[in-house]
């Protein structure tokens, strides 16, 4: 009964290792190159393979060392290099427009 929780949870874990890769490759697909260069990162094709492999290996060949491998690169790409490429192409988190006054809640309005 234990190992088949613990089969189940390893299931799960490996499933959330393969949705990281996946967005992380999504969102390496949707950047532009440009951007990449202009937060001084690696290539979009560096990253594009990184991902890519990492999905592979997530998908067929479930060995545990190179997925932790895939995971910290997926890692490092979402809180590193996507960060800075958002900086740099001017996304601003799903808001367009918007003023200089804008906070994280919408606008300020000096407290009136």
């Amino acid at each position: 009964m234990l190992l088949e929780a613990f089969g189940s949870f390893l299931q799960l874990l490996y499933l959330a290792m393969l949705v990281l890769a996946v967005v992380a490759l999504i969102f390496a697909v949707t950047a532009r190159e440009d951007a990449y260069r202009a937060a001084d990162k690696q290539k979009k094709s560096f990253w594009l393979i990184i991902l890519g492999v990492t999905v592979f290996v997530n998908l067929v060949i479930p060995i545990l060392f190179l997925q932790i491998a895939g995971v910290i690169a997926s890692i490092v790409f979402m809180v590193d290099v996507r960060p800075a490429i958002k900086a740099v192409s001017g996304g601003s988190g799903g808001r367009r427009g918007g003023s200089s006054s804008d906070g994280p809640y919408g606008p300020y309005n000096g407290g009136r």
